[in-house]
């Protein structure tokens, strides 16, 4: 299995939050799978503590690959192919970081551990 964590299931799986899915805490916690996190979910976390929308993320931000790392998560860098598809993606959603990581999923055939249901309308394969 190949996931890439939305930027909330990252910050839920990191402090051990309840509010991520059973299924994909068993998901992410199998040492068969392949967990994958975005450039764009870093740039997200450092942006939204910055403007004080994300005082809990305190603990990570100065060092976001640290905590990558230190759960053997493999970083996934923002590609031109990745920021076009981003770009182009129709529909309504406004969100930078969200058409990023639907892009990515995309173009890399990955399941997106994500609670929004609004992804479906991509149609990613979505783990919750």
């Amino acid at each position: 299995m190949r996931l890439l964590l939305d930027t909330h299931a990252l910050l839920w799986w990191l402090e051990g939050n309840r509010r991520l899915s059973r299924k994909a805490r068993t998901a992410i916690g199998d040492s068969s799978t392949t967990v994958f996190v975005s450039a764009a979910s870093a740039w997200e976390i450092a942006t939204k503590f910055r403007l004080g929308k994300l005082p809990g993320a305190a603990v990570i931000v100065g060092d976001i690959a640290g905590a990558v790392a230190s759960q053997a998560f493999t970083p996934l860098p923002i590609t031109l192919v990745h920021a076009q598809r981003a770009g182009a993606l129709a529909g309504a959603l406004r969100d930078p970081f969200d058409r990023m990581l639907i892009a990515q999923a995309q173009a890399e055939d990955l399941e997106l551990v994500t609670n929004e249901e609004l992804f479906d309308e991509y149609g990613v394969r979505r783990l919750w």
